[in-house]
């Protein structure tokens, strides 16, 4: 089907999709489906045109290299903004409850200490008390 495009336009040929056109010696032939690029032997990849004209394969490779660069480094950029982010969040949340607690401890020691000087002082004066009226 494809060489009968042969000699006629680019166009012509890649209308139909199995078409490789090769610029250099303006053949029509079927793409070699075996192979993801077209052998050098068939047809070089700057003269190799498939699915439109304005572009071949070596333009190709290089714009799909490059798109497929940038995607990967854009997904790695976020997995590494994500995985800080959740660093981040989560020592927060750690030491959020920490300082907390320690605060919380060193009240209730306040509290404590306080009390029991209290209670001495208690003490003190109730022995006080009974030593005056000599209920010792």
């Amino acid at each position: 089907d494809c060489h009968q495009y042969t000699n006629k336009s680019c166009e012509e040929c890649l209308k139909n999709v199995t078409c490789l056109w090769c610029a250099s010696s303006r053949r029509c032939m079927a793409y070699p489906v075996r192979r993801v690029l077209p052998p050098a032997d068939l047809c070089e990849l700057r003269s190799a045109r498939w699915g439109v004209c304005w572009v071949n394969f070596e333009a190709l490779i290089i714009a799909m290299s490059v798109v497929g660069g940038t995607i990967l480094i854009m997904l790695g950029v976020c997995c590494c903004c994500c995985c800080c982010c959740k660093k981040k969040s989560k020592k927060q949340v750690s030491e959020g409850p920490d300082k907390d607690e320690e605060r919380a401890a060193r009240e209730r020691e306040k509290r404590r200490v306080r009390q029991e000087e209290r209670r001495a002082e208690m003490k003190s004066r109730h022995d006080e008390i009974r030593r005056k009226y000599g209920t010792v």
